[in-house]
Parts: C-alpha cells; sequence; structure tokens
C-alpha cells in the first residue's frame, strides 16, 4: 500500500495564529497591539499631587498605572499612608473598587473620610499574612468584574504563615516572604492586567547596613520583599521627608500639622526613573492633604515666562500680557481662573514637554548620580 505524503501546511496570517491561540489557551492571551491590549495603561489615578503625576510618564500627564503593580516605599513618616489614602479617593471617583489591606491595623475611618474616601464603599481587610493577601486578590479577580484597587499597607509589615506559627528567630524563616511574593506576583501580573485592577504596594525603606563604603553610598536605602517583587513593579515611587524645622507644617498655635516631602522616581516603565519633585502633606487636623497647588510655584520656576526679582516674580501671558505677584499670595492668585491656568499651561511645557523634548539641562529635571 502506498504511503500517503502528508499535506503540506498553508501558510498563516497573524490574525489566524492569533485565533489558534487564542483557541488553545481557552481565553484571549493574544493580542493585537495596534488595538485594545492589557499590556497598554489607558487610565491612570491621580497621586493627589499635579506636579508628581507630571513627572511619571514621559510626555503625558499620569498618575498610578491602572492594570499594572506600582510601590510607593518611604521613611517612617514620610507620608506613605496619606498619599495611599488620596489615590483610594480618586479611584472611587473613576468608579474603581477599593479593597485596603491593612498590616498594621492603623487606619482610622475619619481619616479616611478627610482624605476624600468614601468609607462605607470601601473594603478594609486586615492582612493577617502574606499569603492571605495575595489568595485574597486571586479570588477576587475571579470573581469580581468591576476593576478594583487594591491597597496593601504594607508589605513590610506583613507576615508569612511560617512567621506567625515560628518563634522569634529571624534566621528560622529566612527569605520566606521573597519566595512567596515571587511566586504570588507571577500568578497576579496577568489577572490585575486583563481585569484592567491595579495593585498599590506600601513599603518601608530600611537602611542599607553594608561594609561596602561605595554600595552604601550610591544605595542608602532598600525595601523588603527581595528582588522578584522589584522586577513585578511597572512604577516606584520613593518618599523622604526632610527633618529640619523649616519642612514643617504648622497651625495658628505652633503645633506641628504636616511635613515637607521629596517624591523620587525610583523605576519607570514609563521613561522617567529618577526624577524627582516636592511637596507638602498636612497629616494632621481636618483637613489632610497633599498641599498641591502650593508645589506648583516651585514646578515653574525655570520657565522663561517667569521671572523674580527680590519678593516679586512676573508671570507672563501668552497674549504678551504680565502680572506681578509675591509667593504669600500665589493660593490667592490661583484663584483667578485666567491665572490659574497660564500657570497649569506652564507646568506642563517646563515638567512635561521640555523633558520628552530634552530641550533644558537635564539636571533641571532630576537627580543627575542618581543617589537619594
Amino acid at each position: 500500500m502506498a504511503r500517503t505524503k502528508k499535506q503540506k501546511a498553508g501558510k498563516l496570517s497573524i490574525a489566524d495564529m492569533r485565533k489558534i491561540v487564542n483557541k488553545r489557551a481557552g481565553i484571549t492571551v493574544a493580542h493585537d497591539l495596534g488595538g485594545s491590549n492589557p499590556t497598554e495603561v489607558k487610565e491612570w489615578i491621580p497621586t493627589g499631587s499635579r506636579w508628581l503625576n507630571s513627572i511619571i510618564c514621559r510626555g503625558k500627564y499620569a498618575g498610578i498605572p491602572v492594570g499594572k503593580i506600582s510601590e510607593i516605599a518611604g521613611l517612617s513618616a514620610s507620608g506613605k499612608s496619606y498619599m495611599a489614602a488620596q489615590i483610594a479617593g480618586n479611584a472611587q471617583k473613576m468608579g474603581i473598587d477599593v479593597v485596603y489591606f491593612d498590616s498594621e491595623s492603623a487606619i482610622d475611618p475619619d481619616f479616611l473620610a478627610n482624605a476624600g474616601c468614601d468609607v462605607e464603599n470601601l473594603l478594609y481587610i486586615q492582612a493577617q499574612s502574606v499569603e492571605f493577601v495575595l489568595e485574597t486578590m486571586e479570588e477576587l479577580l475571579a470573581g469580581n468584574e468591576n476593576r478594583m484597587l487594591f491597597i496593601w499597607d504594607s508589605l513590610a509589615m506583613t507576615p508569612a504563615v511560617s512567621d506567625i506559627e515560628g518563634d522569634f528567630n529571624p534566621l528560622s524563616s529566612m527569605a520566606v516572604k521573597p519566595r512567596i511574593l515571587s511566586k504570588g506576583f507571577a500568578k497576579l501580573t496577568v489577572p490585575i492586567a486583563n481585569s484592567q485592577s491595579t495593585l498599590l504596594i506600601l513599603n518601608q525603606l530600611k537602611t542599607n547596613i553594608t561594609s561596602n563604603i561605595a554600595e552604601a553610598r550610591l544605595e542608602p536605602y532598600f525595601t523588603p520583599g527581595g528582588k522578584a517583587a522589584i522586577y513585578a513593579y511597572s512604577l516606584r515611587i520613593w518618599l523622604t521627608a526632610r527633618r529640619g524645622k523649616s519642612s514643617f507644617i504648622y497651625d495658628d498655635k505652633g503645633f506641628r500639622v504636616g511635613t515637607e516631602v521629596k517624591a523620587k522616581i525610583k523605576k519607570s516603565r514609563f521613561g522617567s526613573d529618577a526624577r524627582e519633585c516636592t511637596f507638602k502633606i498636612v497629616w494632621a487636623g481636618e483637613d489632610v492633604k497633599i498641599q498641591d497647588e502650593e508645589s506648583w510655584l516651585e514646578a515653574i520656576k525655570g520657565s522663561n515666562h517667569l521671572t523674580n526679582a527680590g519678593a516679586w516674580f512676573t508671570l507672563q501671558y501668552a497674549d504678551g500680557t504680565s502680572e506681578k505677584f509675591q509667593s504669600a499670595t500665589w493660593m490667592k492668585k490661583l484663584q483667578n481662573e485666567k491665572f490659574r491656568h497660564r500657570v497649569i499651561e506652564l507646568m506642563e511645557q517646563e515638567v512635561i514637554l521640555k523633558f520628552e523634548k530634552k530641550e533644558a539641562d537635564a539636571k533641571e529635571f532630576y537627580d543627575i548620580d542618581g543617589e537619594e
């Protein structure tokens, strides 16, 4: 009997191959990058600081990327939780469900409400263990069709199950948490992207204790969680707070109610690594907020359309007219719609477009040496 010749395969188009892959996977995993796809960031959740939003992504006004895993790490009392509360409130306004994992049992409902959160529609969960947090997120992602913002406050303070059941000897559970996170983030990254949900990790900056002086100078801090977590992050923002007297905000009776914070983009898959900005956070009283508008003057000081002579500044409008003001009257001036519109226009030019087009010296945008 003659052997049947093998039938020659035809040429497949990219669209045909995409259908074959998706059929084999049982779900849509092959996408047309020219159209809608899970790797594209379609929306950003505002951080509460226009200046910070402007330095996160090259060439555009951004924020916390929807569909990705991000980290906000900081020193003690640098404003991590306060910024997370602002982000949570902004996410709710976008129709995103907020799930708040708290390992420190330190969140005050009044504080969240004052920061703009709808507390009654926010899911608060005590973070019992790293495994519990990861498994809960996995289950919610599988069962909820709405977009979600998961806030984990904080990764550093969340124990593993072996930590809870074991003794207090740190050597008995060495590197357990990084191994769990390595597996957990590998499992969750794709479901988070496909559901257009967001994971925001709050973490601590810890001093890098090493005998290598050069290493300590270049990397004075590190974050708990291991290197696998760092690879999973699309965005890392590090917060450091000054401790000088001039950096604090005081009320009319001299009590401290806030502090100045420096935000640095430690990692960005959006082309803005090492960029920096500063702003002040009010963390006491009824008006808990990031002093956003107060920081705009510093953001546009490099503009050719803003000149300074002594205590007076002169803002030049696009129509050729100008207006003088002092820093003490800055907030009052911003109430004028024409003045405010011009300031926002200059912020876009100075902070976003000049960086995108490389129209100024690099040192004006970020820390050249890459140091804290």
